[in-house]
């Protein structure tokens, strides 16, 4: 077992199996959840250990991994007298899984150095399945000294780890990488409509596609339940919103007008509207019908 002492802060869809590869790795890893059963559940599951606050959780660590829903999130489990920042001993290392705005990363690495602390802002990419599969993409933003001290740590449920620049870049690379994925699922769609009026077989058609220049993770794992109606489950467009509302914002600090993501966003908008908000992304091809039928 690795003397290294690890913490992670939120269990949901990512974190939970994010912080069971820590434990199953050899870090001796302690959690904490908002809903202590999870936690409890957790520590039963993999055998380690789990603590009533963030700073519990995060006293005597060499890093602690913080995983939860947005800005307002992570500052809710960092700050604060029973937060992780009030927990971290001297020389630990603060990583942030959460994606959030590039703001807050700068917030945080001011917040961790004023104590003697360091930050790296380290979003995701890969889904559920990646977390539970452990070869997550991980963007990282931060001083090359401490991404090199976390990059082992961080390996054990990833198959990508890189250092963008300093803080704040790992965010800017996941807005990036949203920007990407908003592009392909539009055309994914628009493609998708075009097959099934043509009475293409979907299934041939996403074999033979998948191998060529038009091959993508959303084309491989999405198309056939595009076509088969099928969106409980995998990333919600709620949460898309929440990461597109962050390349906007980005944007227009930059003088960019981002055509695409903004007519996707208001697609996303209308089917959040019809009570669709917790289905997967891919559900954009029923926005898309809508107006593509003349």
């Amino acid at each position: 077992m690795t003397k290294i002492k690890v913490a992670f802060v939120g269990l949901g869809v990512m974190g939970y199996p994010m912080a069971g590869f820590l434990q199953k790795a050899g870090y001796q890893t302690t959690v904490y959840n908002r809903t202590l059963e999870k936690a409890q559940r957790w520590a039963d599951e993999y055998q380690g250990r789990y603590q009533a606050t963030p700073k519990q959780a995060s006293e005597g660590c060499d890093v602690v991994f913080v995983c939860v829903g947005n800005d307002d999130d992570v500052r809710s489990v960092v700050y604060g007298e029973d937060g992780v920042l009030a927990g971290l001993k001297s020389g630990a290392v603060l990583v942030d899984h959460t994606t959030t705005s590039a703001e807050l990363a700068i917030e945080l690495s001011k917040a961790c150095t004023e104590q003697g602390n360091a930050f790296i802002d380290a979003p995701v990419s890969g889904g559920q399945a990646g977390a539970e599969n452990g070869v997550l993409t991980v963007m990282c933003g931060g001083e090359q000294p401490v991404f090199d001290q976390v990059y082992p740590v961080i390996d054990a449920y990833a198959k990508q780890i890189s250092l963008l620049g300093e803080n704040g870049q790992g965010q800017r690379c996941k807005m990036v990488n949203q920007i990407c994925i908003t592009g392909v699922l539009q055309g994914l769609s628009e493609a998708l409509l075009l097959a099934e009026k043509s009475n293409l077989d979907i299934s041939k058609v996403v074999e033979t596609l998948k191998h060529g220049a038009a091959g993508s993770w959303q084309m491989e794992n999405r198309a056939s339940t595009m076509a088969e109606n099928k969106f409980d489950f995998g990333f919600a467009i709620d949460w898309m919103r929440k990461d597109l509302g962050f390349c906007l914002d980005e944007a227009e600090r930059l003088g960019l007008d981002l055509h695409l993501v903004k007519q996707v966003d208001q697609q996303y908008a209308q089917l959040q509207n019809e009570g669709l908000g917790r289905m997967d992304t891919s559900v954009l091809i029923k926005a898309v019908d809508k107006v593509s039928r003349r």
